[in-house]
């Protein structure tokens, strides 16, 4: 039954959390099933219903029937559950769904009781309504009996895994995962106080997995963290004490500790990266829900800017405080990235082996840069324009990942040979570290979380004698290559028979012999003639051999008049 199930979610929509694709899977398969077996209910005019009986259980896929009938409602129920959050009267039609589930799940194990069905199957279909059951219990709140039908639907499966090979115990262990949270949100909700303390170490274990475990514990942990928050009025940052009065705000500033406390053990780099964005998750919706309360309060606070002598209000203090966090969070996200990208550089060699694309300078650098731009937005927030202690502070931290910065710069015009310029860096980053150096003095405590300057200090020294030794072995090696015999300088061997030189293109298949097409080559041109005796000729009169005009004169222009002609 469950690897039937699993195998029908993962391929038609839960893979990606779409239960109205795999709703309609199960109603196609369901029709194809019927009409495969010729199990219609009535025709397209009248609607005849049918049961499944033991009496016709002569094909499994009888079985097949009842299963799909209670994977579909199952589904449009979560389908409902995820709309509900949007649309609340949407929750009766889920409950509704996931009794329909159960009673097709009820059938199923009855059906199963027949001499007909083997023992395993009769053991996955108790287990299988023991969870639906649990499903619709957890829903109602109704903790007592839920535990009870998950505790009986865990203990199932772990005796079916123990029963057959690891391969197929993989699927029933993956079910005793998926439902642990549920019990042991069950048992907090009874009365366990350590069962919020366990579900956090199934966050942490989860790691990096993604669907409907981690969505089910964030859940669960939000749900828990939603009660406590009743007992929550006010926060204190910097020395002012700011009301809370937005529960969303409540919640996360509850879960804050929690969360930096599990980014601090996570086990891995995957790990850490999703919890950092899960908190930074968090902590947009928490200032999107101030700022929709701000807005209605800027007018408020544009009158009361005069008396208050430009304090800000409270509730763009506490903006002002959850920016904050979103910004340090951030930065601790990108030094964490940044630190194992330092650690990739120092194994490039073997990066390289393996074949991955190494990491680089300019990674770093681009990181540093996003540091210190959201530095720079912290020194900008509301009510913080007049805290010199935090504005000292910011500076020095600027200070800091800008000597880093500088540092990786160098790093990368090393690689490429730029020894003048990589050495003034390696100046600049001393220069940074030296000021951070001499204004810590009261400000150490905030600069522990930072990487420290003097082992930068150390290895800017070390790199430096290298840079310097790298560059005389670079100038030396410039000298040797280019000695006459090794000089190519373009020409085809027709035009330098008299001169050696090593050239390994003569024995490849582009040799250069001769050139061609052949160049353009100057010849005389077409010469021009200029006739300059012809000014100088005396032609003989012709006189004679030209008509003499016609005589002119009064009885001439009477006879052109009247057409008379000579």
């Amino acid at each position: 039954v469950l690897q039937i199930v699993k195998e029908s979610q993962q391929q038609h929509g839960l893979r990606h959390g779409d239960f109205q694709r795999y709703r309609g899977y199960c109603s196609r398969r369901l029709r194809r099933l019927r009409k495969t077996l010729n199990f219609k209910m009535g025709n397209r005019h009248k609607f005849t219903g049918k049961k499944v009986t033991e009496e016709i259980l002569s094909d499994n896929r009888y079985l097949l029937l009842i299963l799909m009938d209670a994977e579909r409602a199952w589904s449009y129920a979560m389908q409902l559950k995820q709309e509900a959050n949007t649309e609340p009267r949407k929750r009766f039609h889920l409950l509704s769904r996931l009794r329909k589930a159960v009673k097709h799940a009820e059938e199923l194990e009855r059906l199963c009781e027949s001499n007909r069905v083997d023992a395993k199957t009769k053991l996955e279909a108790q287990a299988y309504m023991a969870y639906l059951t649990g499903m619709l219990r957890f829903e109602h709140q109704e903790w007592k009996a839920a535990m009870e039908a998950f505790n009986k639907c865990k203990t199932i499966y772990e005796k079916l895994a123990n029963a057959f090979t690891e391969e197929q115990a993989v699927l029933y262990n993956q079910r005793v995962e998926e439902i642990s949270p549920n019990i042991r949100y069950c048992a907090y909700n009874i009365g366990d106080q350590s069962a919020m303390n366990e579900l956090m170490q199934m966050r942490l274990r989860s790691g990096g997995t993604e669907g409907l475990l981690a969505e089910k514990l964030e859940a669960l942990i939000t749900q828990t963290r939603a009660k406590q928050a009743a007992t929550m009025s006010e926060v204190e940052w910097r020395g002012r004490t700011v009301p809370v009065k937005i529960d969303k705000v409540r919640i996360f500033l509850l879960g804050l500790a929690d969360n930096e406390a599990a980014i601090v053990q996570a086990e891995n780099e995957e790990t850490k990266e999703r919890l950092f964005e899960s908190l930074l998750s968090e902590c947009r919706d928490a200032i999107q829900a101030v700022r929709e309360d701000l807005k209605p309060d800027q007018k408020q606070r544009e009158h009361s800017l005069e008396n208050d002598s430009g304090k800000v209000s409270n509730i763009q203090y506490l903006h002002s405080y959850l920016t904050y966090i979103k910004l340090s969070t951030a930065i601790k996200r990108n030094e964490s990235m940044a630190k194992s990208l330092q650690k990739a550089l120092l194994q490039q060699q073997r990066s390289e082996e393996d074949g991955k694309r190494a990491a680089r300078p300019q990674d770093l650098i681009r990181l540093y840069d996003i540091i210190l731009q959201n530095l720079v937005e912290l020194t900008q927030l509301p009510g913080l324009e007049e805290d010199k202690n935090f504005q000292k502070e910011i500076g020095l931290k600027t200070l800091v990942y800008k000597a880093y910065r500088c540092f990786f710069i160098a790093q990368s015009y090393v690689l490429v040979k730029k020894w003048s310029e990589a050495l003034v860096l390696y100046e600049r980053v001393l220069k940074y570290a030296r000021e951070v150096q001499s204004g810590a003095g009261a400000y150490t405590n905030s600069l522990k979380e930072l990487p420290d300057v003097q082992d930068l200090i150390t290895q800017v020294n070390a790199e430096k004698y290298s840079l310097q030794a790298a560059a005389i072995l670079d100038a030396n090696d410039t000298h040797e290559t280019e000695s006459p015999s090794q000089v190519k300088d373009g020409k085809p061997l027709s035009e330098r028979f008299e001169t050696f030189c090593l050239d390994p293109s003569l024995v490849s298949k582009q040799v250069s012999l001769v050139h061609f097409p052949p160049g353009f080559q100057p010849i005389p041109c077409k010469p021009l003639f200029f006739d300059l005796a012809l000014n100088h000729v005396a032609f003989p009169p012709l006189e004679d051999k030209v008509e003499q005009k016609a005589k002119s004169g009064l009885t001439g222009y009477i006879k052109g008049i009247f057409g008379f002609k000579s």
